[in-house]
Formats: C-alpha cells, sequence, structure tokens
C-alpha cells in the first residue's frame, strides 16, 4: 500500500506546518520529509519509464510490421505519448488518484470506490514544494503519467498495420479517461478503493496496465478485422535487428517500471529489480526452449518475446515475490504466453497482429494469479494481504474479473461508436499501400 500512502503527501506536509505552528511539534516531525536519494531514484525511474515507450516499444513494434507500415506504428507510439501527457493533466491525474472519500475509507461502496473526483483538474493542487511520500509530487505525477502512456501504446500492437490513426487517437482519448482512469483507481488510490478493499496485490500494474491493454486489444483486433491476406499469406517481421533492439531497451527499462513502484530507494525497490530480472530471464529461456524443440532452431523474435513475457508476469508480484516465485512466475509464463501467441490465437481466428493479448493480456492473467501464490512468506514472498493462499488467489481472481469485464464491455462501447462516427479501418487500398504514405505522406525508408 506505499503507493497509496504517498499520494497523501502534499496534503501531510501541509498540515504538519500548521501542526507546528500550533504548537504541536511531535506531530510535526512525524510527517514525511523530503529525502534526496528517493528523489534521485524516483527522477531515473521515471526517465527509465518513459524510455520503456519511446524509443522502446516504438522499436520493438515497429520491426514486427511490414516495412510498408513501419512509420504509423512509430507514429501511434509517438503521438500517444503526446496525447496522454495532455488528458493526464487536463483529468487523468484527478480520475485516477483523487482519494476515495471518508464513507468509502470507512467501508462503504459509492462513486469514489470506482473512480476519482475532479478536485484535480489541469493539476491545480499540485505545486512545486508539495510532497507525495518523501519526494516532491510532480515527479509523482511524472511517474504515473509514463504508465497512462504505455498503456494504450501497447494495445496498438493488436491492430497494426490497418486501424486508422484519427480512430486511433479517439479511441485512445477517450479508453483512457473511461477505462484506464477508473481501474488505475480501484487498484491504487488509497483506502476505499474497490481493489483495496478486497485485499488485492497489484504492485506495478498487472490489472491497470497488463490486463486492461490486454483485453482491449484483443476486442480492438476482433472488430477492425483481421489484415487483408491474413493468415494465408505470410507477414513476418521486417526487422529483426529493430525488433530486439526495442525489446532490449523495454528490459533495462522495466526496471524503472517495477523497482520505481516502490515509490523509494530501499530493500523493496531492490528486490523487485532482482526479481525482475529473474523472471525475464526464464521466461526468456523458457520460449527459446519450447522453439528448439518443436522448430528444431530458436529464434530472435522468441527470444524478445519471451522476455516481454516474463517483464509482463513479474510486474504484479515484483514488490511481494521472492527470488523462486520469481523462477516459477518467469516459466509459467513462458509457457502460456507461446501458447497465448500460437495455439490460442490460432483456435480463435482472430488477428492479434503482434500479440498484444497474447503477451500482455495473458500474460498479466498468470502474473496476477500467480502473485496471490508467491507473496506467501512460506513460499519465500514478502507476505499477503489474506490469511491464506487461496483467499489471496481469490481476490486476485476477482480483480482479473473486474478488469476483463469492465474494461472489455467499454473498449467494445467504444470502439463500436468510433466506427459508426468516423470508421475504424483504413480502405482496402490504402492497406495495400501501406499506412506510412497513405496516412502519412512518408516512406520508412528509400529506396
Amino acid at each position: 500500500m506505499k503507493k497509496l500512502e504517498q499520494i497523501r503527501g502534499a496534503f501531510g506536509m501541509r498540515l504538519g506546518l500548521l501542526m507546528a505552528a500550533l504548537g504541536v511539534p511531535a506531530l510535526a516531525q512525524a510527517q514525511d520529509e523530503l529525502n534526496s536519494g528517493d528523489t534521485a531514484w524516483m527522477l531515473v525511474a521515471v526517465a527509465l519509464v518513459l524510455f520503456m515507450t519511446i524509443p522502446g516499444l516504438s522499436l520493438f513494434y515497429g520491426g514486427l510490421v511490414r516495412s510498408k507500415n513501419v512509420l504509423s506504428v512509430l507514429m501511434q507510439c509517438f503521438t500517444i505519448t503526446a496525447l496522454a501527457t495532455i488528458v493526464w493533466v487536463v483529468c487523468g491525474y484527478s480520475l485516477a488518484f483523487s482519494a476515495p472519500d471518508a464513507a468509502a475509507a470507512a467501508g462503504a461502496y459509492n462513486l469514489s470506490t470506482f473512480v476519482g473526483g475532479l478536485d484535480n483538474l489541469f493539476l491545480k493542487n499540485v505545486t512545486v514544494d508539495g510532497l507525495s511520500g518523501t519526494f516532491p509530487e510532480t515527479i509523482f505525477v511524472m511517474f504515473q503519467l509514463t504508465f497512462f502512456i504505455i498503456t494504450p501504446a501497447l494495445i496498438a500492437g493488436a491492430f497494426a498495420e490497418r486501424m486508422k490513426f484519427s480512430a486511433v487517437l479517439l479511441f485512445t482519448t477517450f479508453w483512457l479517461v473511461l477505462v484506464y482512469a477508473p481501474i488505475c483507481h480501484m487498484a491504487w488510490s488509497g483506502d476505499g478503493a474497490l481493489f483495496v478493499k478486497w485485499g488485492v496485490l497489484d504492485f506495478a500494474g498487472g490489472t491497470v496496465v497488463h490486463i486492461n491493454a490486454g483485453i482491449a486489444a484483443l476486442i480492438a483486433c476482433i472488430l477492425v478485422g483481421k489484415r487483408k491476406g491474413f493468415p494465408q499469406k505470410p507477414m513476418p517481421p521486417h526487422n529483426m535487428t529493430m525488433t530486439v533492439t526495442g525489446a532490449g531497451m523495454l528490459w533495462v527499462g522495466w526496471f524503472g517500471f517495477n523497482a520505481g513502484s516502490q515509490l523509494a530507494a530501499d530493500g523493496t525497490a531492490g528486490m523487485a529489480m532482482l526479481v525482475t530480472q529473474l523472471s525475464t530471464a526464464t521466461a526468456t529461456l523458457t520460449w527459446l526452449g519450447i522453439e528448439w524443440v518443436k522448430h528444431g532452431k530458436p529464434s530472435a523474435l522468441g527470444a524478445a518475446t519471451g522476455a516481454v513475457a516474463g517483464l509482463v508476469a513479474i510486474t504484479p508480484a515484483s514488490g511481494t515475490a521472492g527470488p523462486m516465485g520469481a523462477l516459477v512466475i518467469g516459466f509459467v509464463a513462458g509457457i502460456v504466453c507461446f501458447l497465448g501467441a500460437t495455439t490460442i490465437k490460432r483456435m480463435g481466428g482472430y488477428d492479434d497482429s503482434l500479440d498484444a493479448f497474447g503477451v500482455h493480456g495473458i500474460g498479466g492473467i498468470v502474473g496476477a494469479l500467480l502473485t496471490g501464490v508467491f507473496a506467501s512468506q512460506a513460499l519465500g514472498g514478502a507476505g499477503m494481504e489474506h490469511d491464506t493462499i487461496p483467499l489471496q488467489v481469490l481476490a486476485q481472481l476477482k480483480s482479473i474479473a473486474v478488469t476483463l469485464g469492465y474494461g472489455g464491455i467499454m473498449s467494445f462501447i467504444l470502439l463500436k461508436l468510433i466506427d459508426l462516427t468516423i470508421g475504424l479501418r483504413v480502405d482496402e487500398e490504402t492497406e495495400s499501400q501501406g499506412l506510412d504514405l497513405a496516412e502519412h505522406g512518408e516512406e520508412g525508408y528509400l529506396l
């Protein structure tokens, strides 16, 4: 719950100063004070997580599409970064992190259990001297913004090479406000929020980021439809060098994502970094092992995708799992996400172009469930919110169900409305020509 407590740091600092002025120094001294070590680490974490989207995810996705669509993917990631920033400042931060009211904190269920208020529109209460725990609130705003940015960018992998740029931007705007912000609020906004009431463990975004993005990706790729010629026509990645480079950037940046979510430079942050490395390495080798046995050769695409699967799955558990738990989570994620990106996708008949659902949706579910197991101190974890593993897993399952249900329904509604107004998909001629030239008037490569 450390993330929840730090949100109120600015108010706590001002209350402490008031108490000191009224002659209650002991209470004033109990308030959080600026810690230069925590501040420095969080500045680095912000940069690392932003680095995950631009350039990390941009290159990872860009290399996976055909050459005629590479700029369209880079443009989507780049422009989503700018668009999400403005939405966050206008209303996203307020809707996500306004704390539940006193009645909700006391046990009641009301609107503030599910979504924040409008008190912080345009960041009107964020000041230069305000604190969020032991570092400036401005850094907390920036840190959470980087999560706000990467989540819709992940979704773009599902409908790559065929969705209108205008539709991408419109969907992103409304999805962030109506889907991301409420799920984020339920998980991280404080006592009285839904997932907090249930005792759910989501350290760095299994539900908020990965399952949330994954279910939206699945709905989107189904509604937009398959790429022209899929699956009969081969559509291999056009530049694996770009993809592996992007995967490496994601791996490095993810330390800011997971270890940064402790919001302090301490032992938990160090353990989060360690288990992130262990899970990622295990999932990479697991995926390669499956390929080696099944196809006779391990591929660079398999290594890169396996690494991302391990990163995704450890995310919700990174603050509570121990080293042995991380090895198991990475191993299971490597197997299940491989099936998600191959067998399950083939059986489902949908065209999840870059396996956004297969890796992030399925990997997020695996990680969220196993968080309930490996948080147990008996298995080397840091401890659970519930007394037994089955009860903790049940709480995790409830949060997964809410995220899948709410996120799936809202994504469906938004996409349908956009399709009825401006349309979701480019025409056949544009798709054949490639989105780079048709939508942006440029080419990624000049021959």
